[in-house]
Parts: C-alpha cells; structure tokens; sequence
C-alpha cells in the first residue's frame, strides 16, 4: 500500500481498460489504486473514463471520474475543486494527458497549428495543473507532482519538431517548478518515456517498418509497456522518493544513453 491515503489526479487516464490496450495515464490508474490511493481518472474521453472508473470500483478501488480539457483554466478549477470537495485532499497529481499527432515534420515545415497544439496539450496542460493543484497540496503539507515528458524532450530526432519542443518544456518546468515549491514540501520530477506501445502510438507502432526502424535503435530490443512506465511514475509519487524533485527519470531502454 505504497500510496496509502493519498489522493492522486491523472490526466489522461481513460485508456485504463481492463482487458484493453493501456496508456501511460491508465495504467498509472489501476496500479495507483492498488496501492490504496484514492483516483481521480481525468480525460477528454468521458465514455472509455467512465467505464475505467467503473472498472476500478467494481472491483472495489476508490475512483472517480472528471471529464476535463487540460488546455482549459476554468476546467482545471472544477477538476480540482470536484476532487477537494469528494476527497477532501489532493497529495499527488500526474500530468499525462499527451499528444503527438500532426508534429511530425522538420523545423522548416512544421505547421503554427501543430505547434499550438503540442504546446497547449503538452505543456501548457502541465502549466495549468500544476498551478491549480499547488495550492491544494500546500494546504496538506507537501505532494508530489509528476510530469510526463519524453525522451524526446532530452535529445533531438528528425521530425516531431513541436512534439519535442513541448515535450523539452515539460521537463524545464519541471525543475523551475521543483525549485520554486521545494520549501512547501511539493516535490516536482519528469518521467521520459521511450517507445511504449499505447493505444496513441499502436496503429503506428505495430506496422512492421516502422516497429522494425524503432527498435532496432533500442538496446534492450523492445518496445515499453504502459506498465513499466507507470511504476516509474509510481516510485515518484510515494513517499519511497521524498528526498527526489527537480529529477529526471528516464525509461527508455537505453536508448540516450548511447
């Protein structure tokens, strides 16, 4: 019961189906609640997040359901305010709602729509949240914020230009945001995926050419599971991290490290 008592909003944890396919967010949901936290499943999906939280209950997890756009301020007010005035607390909150799509071009013709909107979905969200939930967390006495990044958002690579971008931003807010609130007790780290296999990248991930060209740059041979991440996410959200902010935790087969 490594999140005993604590209360942890995820974003972008509808893809937490049992029997199906789950994203870093969902997989996060289910091994949260196993070690005794209270969650608040976030996303934009309210149909496939309902059923996770269903799922959760049923098998007698505490859980909820907020729908929530994290490009938007006044639904962050009422996602945390719908998991104060449920649970009375919020200790840990992930930053996983993501995207990629449409970033996929070099510098000289990536798109101001693409860039808006990796920089709205990715970084800007992690802005809000983190900014709607410090206060909660002061008023407890500390928390622990992690953001998910990518290891995309350490190193360079020849295309998703403004995917990167936001996903590098991610990672310095991360350590700004570390040092501004290290007095408070918030501690605030990034997790960096490599290639993981997630309802988002399965249609891309699992054509053969491109499975092939991936992991063929991978050391240990493979692509990650939702899972493997999400005990990552798992080590800086409990106590077992309590001396850990303003790090960076890569988990990407050893990819950068070559």
């Amino acid at each position: 019961m490594r999140l005993k008592g604590k209360v942890a909003l995820i974003t972008g944890a509808a893809t937490g189906e049992r029997d199906g396919l789950k994203g870093i967010g969902g997989a996060s949901a289910w091994l949260f609640a196993r070690e005794g936290a209270k969650v608040v499943v976030t996303d934009i999906n309210d149909e496939m997040g309902r059923r996770t939280v269903k799922q959760l209950t049923d098998d007698g997890h505490n859980a909820m359901y907020v729908h929530l756009d994290v490009t938007g301020e006044d639904e962050w007010r009422r996602a945390t305010i719908a998991t104060v005035s449920k649970y009375g607390r919020l200790d840990v909150l992930v930053n996983c709602a993501g995207d990629s799509a449409g970033s996929e071009f070099p510098v000289e013709t990536t798109t101001l729509q693409a860039w808006n909107r990796m920089m709205d979905i990715n970084a800007k969200g992690t802005l809000l949240g983190m900014k709607h939930a410090i206060p909660e967390m002061r008023k407890v006495g500390g928390g622990s914020i992690v953001n998910i990044s990518s290891m995309h958002g350490i190193v360079g690579t020849f295309t998703v230009t403004a995917y990167q971008a936001a996903k590098g931003a991610v990672r310095i807010l991360s350590k700004a945001a570390a040092i501004q609130y290290a007095k408070d007790n918030i501690r605030v780290n990034s997790v960096h995926p490599g290639f993981t296999v997630t309802p988002l990248t399965a249609s891309m991930f699992t054509k053969p050419d491109i499975h092939a060209d991936r992991v063929k740059g991978v050391p240990m041979g493979r692509m990650a599971k939702a899972e493997e991440i999400a005990y990552c996410v798992l080590y800086l959200a409990s106590d077992e991290s309590s001396y850990v902010t303003g790090a960076e935790l890569v988990v990407d087969g050893g990819v950068i490290a070559q």
